[in-house]
């Protein structure tokens, strides 16, 4: 790039001599004003037409471009100028070699600060990209971050000279060697970022477990989930386990809404109609806690083997109200059956003794033929 944009203004110099050092330093002050005026003019002219044709750009991606393109358009004046001189072929490979790596570092240096601006912009829209949002906004940074890093020392090296073969050899082993090191780390880590892209359930709901653990989400980390059991216990599950588990989400669907089933078994000489009004009854006058919509429903499920075997069922506001509903109805539906009379059968035992033994108590005698 260097020779090309010698090459370029190669023709302009001999209007102005053949001394070498002359052109040189001529060089190097018309790339300081092409570079100042690229700075102050053109790119404040770039943002004007940006804004004129309503193309969507961050302005400050534009501001970032200044500092990279200013400096580089002073070293190929830089370049071009160690060109014209024609130093030892020892210093010209000095001098580029280090012209180049100014270049690399700089330019890194852009990349890094625009990636985090892009990334932070995507992340304010997790809409249009679910897996990049404020949760995982740190992992691509790193991740980003460190692909830029390693290409910058990559092409340093490659400038000057340096065959990075056996660099890049051992690091695909040391690579090889840590994953295997880091497997269940680096598992909890991949399932971190699934669960928050694909956000199966989110700080807040309830969810229910493999192993019937219930409580509340209360942290979705990277290697780790926590929740909060209703006993107030907190327990952390890795990532790995939960993306690899059938999880109850309670607050999940189309609303937070949950539903109860309450059982109640009844006599068999019950009438099933007054039972079936009772029961609305009791869910109708609980009106704090259970839902009108989807409204309170009974049904007849099955002829138990001592009862009639109903259910009511129920929708309250919230799972976390859950606990306290069942409670709530159990203890009316007790009371209420109690007042209509209605019989809540449970298992019974009749012990029946056909006769009692009816024999003489047998006598023992001692050695003197006495009874004991």
């Amino acid at each position: 790039m260097f020779e090309q944009f010698h090459a370029a203004i190669a023709p302009f110099l001999t209007f102005f001599g053949d001394n070498p050092y002359t052109q040189a330093g001529l060089v190097i002050v018309l790339s300081f004003v092409v570079a100042s005026l690229f700075k102050y003019v053109l790119i404040v002219g770039l943002q004007a037409v940006i804004a004129r044709i309503h193309i969507t750009l961050d302005s400050s991606f534009l501001t970032l471009l200044h500092t990279p393109i200013y400096y580089s358009l002073l070293l190929m004046g830089f370049s071009s100028a160690a060109l014209i001189i024609a130093p030892a072929d020892l210093y010209a490979h000095i001098i580029f070699s280090s012209l180049q790596s100014v270049a690399i570092l700089i330019w890194s240096a852009f990349f890094l600060r625009a990636n985090h601006a892009l990334l932070s912009k995507i992340a304010g829209n997790p809409n249009r990209f679910h897996a990049v949002n404020n949760k995982t906004l740190p992992l691509f940074l790193n991740l980003v971050n460190i692909i830029i890093l390693v290409l910058a020392v990559y092409f340093v090296f490659s400038v000057w000279g340096v065959d990075m073969t056996a660099w890049l050899a051992s690091a695909g082993i040391v690579g090889i060697a840590v994953g295997f090191a880091a497997k269940d780390t680096l598992a909890n880590l991949f399932s971190g970022v699934f669960i928050m892209a694909d956000a199966p359930y989110k700080i807040g709901d309830y969810i229910v477990l493999d192993s019937g653990e219930r409580g509340e989400v209360t942290h979705i980390g990277m290697r780790s989930t926590r929740m909060l059991t209703r006993e107030d216990v907190e327990v952390t599950i890795p990532n790995s386990v939960m993306g690899n588990s059938k999880i109850i989400n309670e607050s999940g669907g189309p609303h937070e809404k949950s539903r109860c089933r309450i059982p109640i078994g009844v006599a068999y000489n019950a009438d099933i109609d007054e039972v079936r009004e009772v029961l609305m009854q009791i869910a109708h006058a609980e009106k704090e806690y259970v839902c009108d919509d989807p409204e309170p429903r009974v049904r007849f499920r099955r002829y138990g083997a001592s009862a009639l075997e109903f259910e009511l069922l129920v929708w309250i506001t919230k799972p976390a109200l859950k606990g306290r509903v069942i409670d709530i109805l159990n203890s009316q539906i007790f009371k209420q059956f109690n007042q209509h009379k209605i019989e809540i059968p449970y298992s019974k035992h009749d012990l029946y003794i056909k006769e009692m033994p009816n024999r003489e108590p047998k006598v023992i005698h001692d050695e003197s033929n006495r009874p004991i």
